[in-house]
């Protein structure tokens, strides 16, 4: 059994400096309760991984707002000029993968394979983050398996041993990030009794899920006018 914690208590657990996976896209799937928890301890220096930023002082954009994050990994930061700003007066070291390329590295560290060949951003300035190889007479970009320190996520439900289920796209990214970090923290909108969750909805097994949170806030803060 996997008793829940306190999003304080969850967040404990996550040192200065960390490397995070944060689920969601553009404000679908958010772990709204952990970002907030997050900023309420003074976490610093994060290493976020994200499929985008969502908008200024919104979702994964409080992060960027309130200066937790110094590192990012992202296919999307057109809807967040801070990031943007961050970019580009080096504040925030901004990497940026082609979103299929960046769901296939993070699936490829959760399944264990040694990193993604692809076409895409070949021959650009986005493959520097990987290398150009020969294969079968063509030319391929490798880029390696994406690992983290923690997996941050949401999830529907969740029963006692922390199996998992996601509502709608709210599972684009987030199974895969539970695969491939080192321990996993996940707020929940229902706790239900194991057994309760269909098998084929279980999109994330309980062995792998570490930290359970009730989700306490399930909308996006109002940006300040």
């Amino acid at each position: 059994m996997k008793h829940p914690v306190t999003p304080a208590e969850a967040v404990a657990q996550i040192p200065d400096g960390a490397s995070l996976m944060i689920g969601g896209f553009m404000g679908c799937g958010v772990p709204y309760t952990l970002i907030e928890a997050i900023i309420a301890a003074g976490k610093k220096n994060l290493t976020i991984i994200s499929n985008d930023n969502d908008r200024v002082n919104q979702g994964i954009g409080r992060l960027i707002h309130e200066g937790c994050v110094s590192h990012v990994i992202t296919s999307h930061i057109g809807l967040n000029p801070e990031t943007q700003k961050g970019m580009i007066d080096g504040t925030i070291q901004v990497d940026l993968v082609p979103q299929g390329t960046l769901a296939e590295q993070i699936r490829s560290a959760g399944h264990g394979l040694g990193g993604v060949l692809t076409k895409t951003a070949l021959g650009t300035i986005a493959a520097k983050a990987g290398e150009t190889v020969h294969l079968n007479g063509e030319d391929w970009l490798y880029m390696p398996p994406l690992k983290a320190d923690f997996a941050v996520i949401h999830a529907d439900q969740a029963d006692h041993i922390g199996n998992l289920s996601y509502r709608l796209t709210a599972q684009n990214f987030s199974p895969l990030m539970a695969l491939a970090a080192d321990h996993v923290i996940c707020e929940v909108r229902e706790f239900v009794p194991v057994g309760i969750i269909p098998p084929d909805l279980v999109k994330t097994p309980g062995i792998v899920v570490d930290t359970l949170v009730p989700a306490i806030t399930n909308k996006p803060i109002k940006p300040a006018q």
